[in-house]
């Protein structure tokens, strides 16, 4: 019996713990251009991520990985990806890769950052860099 997500989590901590490493290198440096812990700037977050992601040649590495998690499900991509829109998106919490394969939507995200919701609906939320990245992995 084939474990998709277990497979997919498993791949990548052992090939690709390079590329946590770069997510989390670039998490840094754009945490650490902040006057505070947070920001509430969502846009400069994922801007500012996305930048240096490219920079560190780590953007382009993220739809390798994707193929290659892919692959550690024993099924097929439907297209090569590429490091953009709809497989390869970094969002104001890291990069997501996405791909359709046949049980589902196999989503890997990599989230560098969290979301803080003030409980006063006039406050904007801000975003927190996080200890380390964390993986997460789903088949929906």
């Amino acid at each position: 019996m084939s474990h998709p997500v277990r497979d997919v989590r498993r791949r990548i901590r052992t090939d690709h713990p390079s590329i946590v490493d770069g997510i989390d290198a670039c998490a840094d440096a754009v945490a650490a251009r902040w006057d505070t812990a947070r920001t509430t700037d969502s846009e400069a977050v994922a801007d500012g991520l996305h930048r240096a992601l490219a920079e560190a040649g780590v953007l382009e590495a993220l739809s390798r990985v994707l193929a290659d998690s892919v692959d550690a499900t024993g099924y097929e991509l439907r297209a090569t990806p590429v490091p953009a829109p709809p497989y390869v998106v970094v969002t104001s919490r890291g990069p997501m890769l996405r791909a359709t394969i046949d049980p589902g939507r196999l989503v890997i995200r990599f989230d560098a950052f969290e979301v803080v919701r003030d409980p006063s609906p006039d406050r904007s939320p801000s975003y927190r860099r996080l200890d380390g990245t964390r993986l997460a992995v789903s088949l929906e």
